[in-house]
């Protein structure tokens, strides 16, 4: 427990910033199941469409430290490969 000023207030502070963090994670595994649901679907133009808006969310999501690069970068690569399989099948 923290028993000095700054400990406590640091203490504020991670409480807020992973209630925050832990939105904007959620938020972006939403784009990701819409993009994982029009894949299923069978429907490239749709999934091209939500993988397009996926991407900036992601880029966003590194630069905040939400994620980290190599994760998005591979979650970017896995989804275009298989949006890729789609056009192709």
């Amino acid at each position: 427990m923290a028993n000095s000023p700054q400990a406590k207030k640091r203490a504020r502070q991670n409480e807020k910033n992973r209630k925050h963090n832990a939105s904007l994670r959620s938020m972006a595994r939403t784009y990701m199941k819409k993009v994982h649901a029009k894949i299923e679907a069978g429907n490239y133009e749709e999934a091209q469409v939500a993988f397009q808006k996926f991407q900036p969310v992601m880029d966003s999501m590194v630069n905040k430290g939400v994620f980290a690069k190599n994760k998005v970068a591979r979650l970017k690569s896995r989804l275009s490969t298989k949006i890729s399989a789609l056009k192709s099948a």
